[in-house]
């Protein structure tokens, strides 16, 4: 089915059926991605995950054969629509796991259903819906992980694997992107209008490799790097290599900064013996990346984006930020009701509507789920990292990873609305994934006592 999918989207693509691709490419994934859930879940899981690494990638080739940027594509909608099939495993649990340590996980999902009905009143349908999508699929998909506990070890060997070749293939490509400035790529850039991605020339863009944008892929590549470290395959190193100067070539700081605050969290929830493999790991990884991150092409640029997070006056951005987020503090918090999905507009004083935008996952979460939504939802959020705490110290690295990871994305909760979309993916798979260990683990000590 993978191989049949994969084959059919790239002869299509090199045959110049660009057309063809942006209607098939959302309906054969999906097909493909529903008859594996219910045949080989372990597969559906590495589908969903490169569906999402892979798809921008994908729509702008396709637009680029087609000499057209489409501004609403259809394309973009695929890793959503994969994602969304677990929908069907919280029909199947939640009669059971709302008495366990699920019960948080239904709090959350009904925070955003209440927040999705509210924008269906307030907002355009098909807005309210977008933004539905952005909300609840990572949800559903860490619920669907943690749901499948008894499967744990094998969900387990294959995000390795997945995140493994993923690092490596993603950050060859975000080196080629830098160096090289695809056509495919450029002609992106250009439709977009954004300046934030660089200029479509080689050396000037800020690297998004396969991904929609700078930052999701950098929180992705965050999340592989943190994980591959306790990898013992010889792989790793290549993949660490390209990984962490792709990485920095994104220039994307709040995950810069959500690294730095998970890496020392991941060597604390270790134990000792796990510490100094990883130990030994670091110098072998500074051996392979200190080199290529201060020569040029690469060291100017990079050092530039350094110097901004430590002489802070210069941070232009960081001081427009402050800014944004002290003139919306109080929009945030003043409708209890909260906006609903897709909503972007707040009634002023004098009854006109005005848009806004958060810079914070705290204050979209009260704007968008409003006093109502956000308690639950935040309160859910809590817990379910609460309890993954808990588990430092675990025998199995993975979960030492996985609350690093966690730790890393919620840190960029100030900077932005990491809880959505590819970035929110990440979140809420590696607490689907802890909470899983956690269950798994505890089933285990039962057993054998």
């Amino acid at each position: 089915m993978i191989l049949g999918f994969t084959l059919l989207m790239g002869l299509l693509m090199l045959g110049g059926a660009g057309s063809i691709v942006r209607l098939l490419f959302p309906a054969v994934a999906t097909v493909a991605a529903f008859y594996l859930y219910l045949r080989f879940p372990i597969l559906y899981l590495g589908f969903t995950w490169w569906i999402w690494f892979l798809t921008p990638w994908v729509r702008r080739y396709v637009d680029y054969r087609l000499g057209v940027y489409d501004d609403q594509p259809l394309i973009l909608l695929t890793p959503f629509l994969v994602t969304f099939i677990c929908a069907f495993t919280f029909l199947r649990y939640f009669p059971r796991v709302y008495r366990s340590d699920g019960l948080p996980f239904v709090l959350v999902i009904m925070a955003v259903t209440y927040s999705f009905l509210v924008g269906m009143v307030l907002n355009a349908p098909i807005t309210a819906v977008r933004a539905f999508l952005d909300w609840m699929t990572p949800v559903l998909f860490g619920f669907h992980l943690y749901a499948n506990w008894r499967d744990y070890p094998d969900y387990r060997q294959n995000t390795y694997r997945v995140f493994l070749w993923g690092v490596l293939l993603m950050g060859s490509y975000g080196i080629y992107q830098y160096m090289i400035a695809p056509e495919w790529d450029n002609f992106w850039i250009i439709g977009t209008e954004l300046i934030t991605f660089g200029r479509p020339e080689p050396l000037e863009i800020r690297v998004f490799s396969t991904m929609n944008s700078p930052g999701p892929f950098a929180t992705t590549i965050m999340a592989g790097l943190l994980l591959i470290f306790n990898d013992k395959g010889g792989l790793r190193f290549p993949a660490v290599g390209v990984g962490y100067l792709s990485f920095m070539l994104s220039l994307v700081r709040t995950a810069w900064l959500g690294w730095i605050v998970a890496f020392p969290a991941l060597i604390l929830s270790l134990r000792q013996k796990f510490q100094i493999r990883l130990f030994a790991t670091i110098l072998l990884v500074l051996l392979i990346v200190v080199p290529l991150t201060v020569t040029e092409p690469f060291a100017s640029v990079i050092s530039e984006r350094v110097d901004t997070l430590v002489n802070i006056r210069r941070d232009q951005s960081l001081q427009d930020r402050t800014a944004i987020y002290e003139r919306n503090l109080e929009i945030a918090f003043s409708n209890a009701l909260g906006m609903g999905s897709g909503g972007i507009y707040y009634i002023t004083p004098e009854g006109k509507p005005e848009k806004v935008v958060f810079d914070s996952a705290v204050l979209d979460m009260f704007f968008t789920l409003g006093w109502v939504g956000a308690i639950p939802y935040l309160g859910g959020m809590l817990l379910l990292i609460y309890t993954l705490l808990q588990s430092t110290g675990s025998p199995d690295p993975f979960v030492s990873s996985a609350i690093a990871i966690v730790i890393g994305v919620v840190a960029q909760f100030g900077f932005g609305s990491a809880m959505l979309g590819a970035s929110g993916l990440i979140l809420w798979s590696f607490i689907g994934l802890g909470m899983a260990a956690r269950r798994y683990y505890w089933q285990l000590r039962n057993e054998q006592e």
